[in-house]
């Protein structure tokens, strides 16, 4: 049978004459093969990172981050169909990875930094985060799209953010 997807879907197919999976918009689909439609819509995770400084001074990063497949790198579609594919890009176990690669790199890079760089540097500090998220997601075949990191917050019974950066 010949198949073709939706705009925001691919086909994984494995099976007979495929050596490992291939991933397509549309194909033939032979006895002795399977396929599963895969949908490459991006998803926005929403997230409150907290995180604490060099000085150990504790914050929240509020973050919304569109992640979804790369769809221009066959690589990475490959990467995405055998690794995420078998989740819904909402499910726990999605949201949980991207989660814990944001809060991760996020506490990283917020311990080797000071109160004072991470104001000054705010569009630095965003950068990074955004670029050291990056090349964590690209492990799995996943692409921000878009990020905003919002202004930060004080953790509750601290207030250093409020106190001394009000805006």
């Amino acid at each position: 049978m010949y198949f073709i997807t939706g705009p925001s879907e691919v086909l994984a197919v494995t099976g007979y004459g495929i050596p490992d999976i291939k991933v397509a918009k549309k194909t033939w689909i032979w006895l002795g093969q399977k396929f599963t439609r895969v949908d490459i819509s991006p998803v926005n995770y929403t997230f409150e990172v907290q995180a604490m400084s060099a000085e150990k001074l504790p914050f929240i990063l509020p973050a919304v981050f569109t992640i979804g497949l790369r769809v221009d790198c066959e690589e990475n579609m490959l990467k995405y169909a055998k690794l995420i594919s078998p989740h819904d890009m909402l499910s726990n176990h999605v949201t949980e990875l991207v989660h814990g690669v944001i809060e991760g790199e996020t506490l990283v890079l917020a311990a080797s930094m000071t109160m004072e760089q991470i104001f000054k540097g705010t569009k630095e500090f965003k950068k990074e985060v955004f670029d050291k998220v990056q090349l964590e997601l690209d492990q799995f075949g996943l692409h921000i799209y878009n990020a905003n990191v919002k202004q930060l917050d004080d953790v509750r019974e601290h207030e250093y953010v409020s106190y001394y950066y009000p805006f």
